[in-house]
């Protein structure tokens, strides 16, 4: 199904919740939602430049974000804004959910980059993800969130993006 189905949004809302807390909310382009898989695009919604020391976040780049309703993950393309990749920021999530136009997101801390060579593969909050609590209440979840984790590294060290996204 793609975004310019009739019965489609132009637009969707992104709801990032964090510790059941809203952490960011923004607006991007829907490009399809497949009924399992939801796929946006849309701007650095953060203030200024966000320098993690081996990417740079920055006003200009685009993100197309891809959420799925059955996986514990979010993979978000990021690209410079003269489209050059920058690689793939990856958040472990709950399974996305999508009512109308908003697609609410709750993250679990755990996070993960790889490089647009793929030569850069690295997880990241770990240690947010073990002083989160999650593993003391509610170890199924916490257990999904680190599968996940696992997951995206095998898929970032392969070339198993470009299925995953395709």
């Amino acid at each position: 199904m793609s975004a310019n189905s009739a019965d489609l949004p132009p637009q969707l809302e992104v709801v990032l919740v964090k510790a059941g807390r809203t952490k960011i909310r923004y607006t991007g382009e829907l490009l399809t939602d497949d009924g399992t898989r939801v796929a946006v695009r849309a701007p650095w919604a953060g203030s200024g430049v966000r320098d993690f020391g081996f990417v740079r976040f920055e006003p200009g780049d685009v993100f197309t974000e891809y959420y799925w309703r059955d996986r514990w993950y979010a993979v978000k393309e990021v690209r410079s804004a003269t489209g050059a990749l920058k690689g793939w920021y990856c958040d472990v999530t709950r399974p996305a959910r999508r009512s109308g136009p908003e697609l609410v997101v709750e993250d679990l801390d755990l996070d993960l980059w790889r490089s647009a060579d793929g030569t850069d593969v690295r997880r990241l909050d770990e240690d947010e993800f073990a002083a989160s609590g999650l593993g003391e209440s509610d170890p199924e979840a916490a257990s999904a969130a680190l599968a996940a984790l696992d997951e995206l590294e095998s898929l970032a060290r392969g070339d198993g993006f470009t299925a995953l996204l395709a």
